[in-house]
């Protein structure tokens, strides 16, 4: 009797698998048996997009592309379906026409408010509206070689490699992206995004983060020469403001070096055409719906711009913590933090608030420019920490500089360049409500005739265990408009209130 049961269960385990085999859908399409021959010459985004439509159909799985160079139209990605770009494989943006499948814009909901780049999503290499549970792995490449990197009048104008609109649940991990055109990843109104251990060397955006919720970038290099790393924004791209919050940055490197020498590990400084990288970390411009509970920590900066926190266009930008940062060879500020009121939106929406910031453990060497936290009149900056940091600015400030009224600048374009040479080293705060830096050091490397620290309309300012370099002028801070200016054991000045 026991042998009979010893029999029939290994019969049944025998042939489990045969069973299974035959009864139940593949959980891997392989596009190659839907066409794709990887070339580098026929047109294969035909046949990964049938392997798609096979997964979706079939209630999800994985689409498969193997080692080869697939040269590809428009990727329509579907719910439930992940893409797995194996070790080996690039997928090639062709040249952009319709003979080569790309799609056309499609109507947007307003082109007022922002501009065509974030008003167009199917204008794109690999696209998705409205699906949810996605995934692109692997550690293959998506290569923009036939993208634009601008809005092209009158023609079609695929310009973005990897553009996600209203979806839900997506997983992007490991995957490589060069040149991507105007975004490598444009992801408006997406819940529960994942983007991890992703490397870009690219000619625009690397990442744009737009009107999303639940936002996890992790283990991350951007290197984008030419415009902003990781960028988070909130457009009115989906028809309301709608804020950005709820994300995570860490682990992550971004960097201005001549585009694809990142890639190829020789990490050019010397552009030809004397450009001054962008790269960097920011929040903004476009700031219709705000931010909201951010943390960024563990980042790192070479060769570019620094943070960027800006509301210019009438939202909050509230509730960020910053933590563990290591800038070199930053070409403007290395924190920028700017309220303002350019009011690119509805005319119903008010000038927005900038408040509830922390920065801290920093460490920078070599900035062109000091940091710059300026509100406007009647608007003020509310709650700043900056602790644990120490800088090394370039320095070379003059005396003219030191007495330089720096312009409003309430409608412009927040770009801490726009300002001009700043009239001090280290830090230069105007219209600040409630600022408090600690233990922090500030140097420069050649001589400067600026005072570290210039406070211009600020009200609440603690000043505690600071440092910095004299310059060949006497006076290591200035302070004129402000009031309630306290210091302890700063400047080799006196404890108390500054006069």
């Amino acid at each position: 009797m026991r042998t009979i049961k010893y029999g029939i269960t290994l019969l049944l385990l025998i042939s489990l698998p045969f069973l299974t085999a035959k009864c139940a859908t593949p959980a891997f399409y392989n596009i190659k048996d839907y066409g794709a021959l990887g070339d580098n010459t026929n047109l294969d985004s035909k046949a990964i997009n049938k392997a798609i439509d096979a997964a979706a159909v079939a209630g999800g799985g994985t689409v498969f592309v193997p080692a080869g160079n697939y040269r590809c139209g428009a990727i329509h990605l579907k719910s439930n379906v992940s893409l797995f770009l194996d070790q080996g494989a690039t997928i090639i943006a062709a040249p952009v026409s319709a003979v080569n499948g790309y799609d056309e814009e499609e109507p947007t909901v307003n082109t007022t408010y922002q501009d065509s780049g974030h008003s167009h999503f199917h204008n794109s290499l690999i696209w998705g509206e409205n699906v949810h549970d996605v995934s692109i792995l692997g550690q293959g490449t998506i290569f923009g070689k036939g993208l634009y990197r601008d809005y092209v009048k009158d023609k079609q104008s695929a310009n973005k490699a990897i553009a996600l609109y209203k979806c839900r649940n997506v997983n992007i991990s490991d995957i490589t992206i060069a040149h991507g055109g105007w975004f490598g990843i444009l992801a408006t109104g997406v819940d529960n995004l994942t983007i991890k251990n992703v490397k870009e060397d690219t000619n625009r955006d690397g990442m744009d983060i737009d009107c999303c919720r639940n936002v996890h970038i992790s283990d991350c290099s951007v290197n984008s020469p030419y415009d902003d790393g990781i960028c988070l924004k909130s457009t009115f791209a989906l028809g309301f403001a709608r804020a950005t919050e709820n994300v995570t940055i860490t682990n992550c490197e971004v960097s201005g070096f001549i585009e694809g020498s990142f890639l190829d590990g020789t990490y050019k400084t010397n552009d030809p055409h004397n450009h001054e990288p962008t790269g960097r970390i920011k929040l903004g411009t476009e700031s219709n719906g705000g931010f909201k509970n951010i943390t960024i920590s563990n980042c790192v900066f070479a060769n570019c711009r620094g943070l960027a926190l800006e509301t210019v266009d009438g939202a909050l930008l509230e509730d960020i913590t910053i933590d563990n940062i290591t800038m070199r060879d930053i070409y403007n500020a290395p924190i920028f933090m700017r309220l303002a009121s350019r009011m690119r939106g509805p005319d119903s929406a008010v000038i927005g608030q900038l408040r509830r910031v922390i920065i801290s453990n920093v460490v920078v060497y070599s900035a062109k420019e000091a940091i710059l936290i300026s509100g406007i009149p009647g608007h003020d900056i509310k709650d700043v920490e900056l602790r644990n940091m120490k800088f090394y600015f370039k320095g070379n400030g003059t005396a003219e500089q030191a007495n330089r009224t720096v312009p409003e600048m309430e409608k412009g374009y927040p770009e801490p360049d726009s300002f001009g040479a700043l009239p001090a080293y280290g830090i230069f705060a105007r219209y600040v409500d409630g600022i408090k830096l600690e233990d922090i050091e500030l140097n420069f490397i050649s001589q400067d005739q600026r005072p570290a620290i210039v406070l211009d309309g600020v009200t609440d300012a603690t000043l505690r265990f600071l440092k910095a370099s004299p310059g060949t002028i006497t006076q290591v801070i200035s302070s004129k408009n402000s009031t309630g200016v306290t210091l302890f054991q700063s400047l080799n000045l006196p404890d108390g209130n500054l006069k």
